[in-house]
């Protein structure tokens, strides 16, 4: 993969963000906000990004597919598409919309680039602080152009920050990571916006977070810098992470290391 289509992607999110998102951060009317399913809302920045994003991806690779959050609830089969071959484009327009609609911070805008089903590279940009991950599979991670990596020192586990996001999980799960929070260092409220989850472990912010529901638009991306940057993306019982896996429970560590201390500590031997 050439690196100008890592500096494409690149500049068409940025373009996104600078004509669409910002400009309606907390200037939505009530009109621009609607309900998609049961406590969940989109927002016309979703749908005008989404659509501005996916133009310019079927443009860079005119043969490929885009599976766009807002195109899958409006047609869900597009996900079948994740198992397909060729390249196919994941698109977030606006990862953390709750928060976006409520005016409130973090958010981001996500993409990820599929080949034959195996995640080749991916970009979250963080368009309020300015942040930009970007990773291709087998070259590593950039953080803002740097070179990143997660697997300097390591802190011990009483010492560890992370997130569990704690609503959707199973009574039995809820109550074991509840229960095991006390032996890490500091167990943190979500931030409602997994983009930025996966930025503060490349940042080194914290070393972990945990999650239950994995739609792919939310997840592949961050899953594939963490990776690529020597991190861990698994499954509870250990599996690796895929984008058309539709199971639930999704553990990510800055090492091998942090995610064995971390399952165990959370969710028991």
């Amino acid at each position: 993969m050439a690196d100008q289509l890592l500096d494409d992607v690149d500049a068409l999110l940025r373009q996104a963000a600078a004509e669409i998102v910002v400009p309606l951060f907390r200037r939505l009317d009530d009109a621009d906000i609607s309900e998609k399913a049961p406590g969940e809302v989109v927002t016309v920045a979703d749908r005008d990004a989404e659509e501005l994003i996916s133009a310019g991806l079927r443009q860079l690779r005119p043969d490929s597919v885009v599976v766009g959050e807002e195109a899958v609830a409006a047609d869900p089969d597009l996900l079948r598409h994740l198992r397909g071959d060729g390249d196919v484009w994941l698109v977030d327009p606006v990862d953390g919309t709750s928060n976006f609609a409520a005016g409130r911070r973090p958010f981001a805008l996500m993409v990820a680039l599929l080949t034959d089903g195996v995640p080749v590279a991916s970009w979250v940009y963080d368009p309020l602080d300015g942040t930009m991950a970007v990773a291709r599979a087998g070259s590593g991670t950039r953080l803002d152009g740097t070179p990143v990596r997660t697997t300097g020192a390591q802190p011990e586990v009483g010492a560890l920050r992370g997130t569990a996001m704690t609503r959707f999980l199973p009574p039995d799960a809820r109550r074991s990571v509840s229960a095991g929070g006390t032996r890490i260092g500091e167990l943190l409220p979500g931030q409602h916006c997994a983009g930025r989850e996966y930025l503060d472990i490349l940042t080194g912010k914290q070393q972990f977070v945990l999650f239950w529901r994995t739609l792919p638009w939310d997840h592949v991306p961050g899953a594939t810098l963490v990776r690529e940057a020597g991190g861990v993306a698994r499954r509870f019982d250990g599996t690796d992470y895929h984008p058309a896996d539709e199971g639930r429970g999704l553990l990510v560590a800055a090492s091998e290391e942090i995610w064995d201390e971390v399952r165990a500590a959370l969710l028991g031997d």
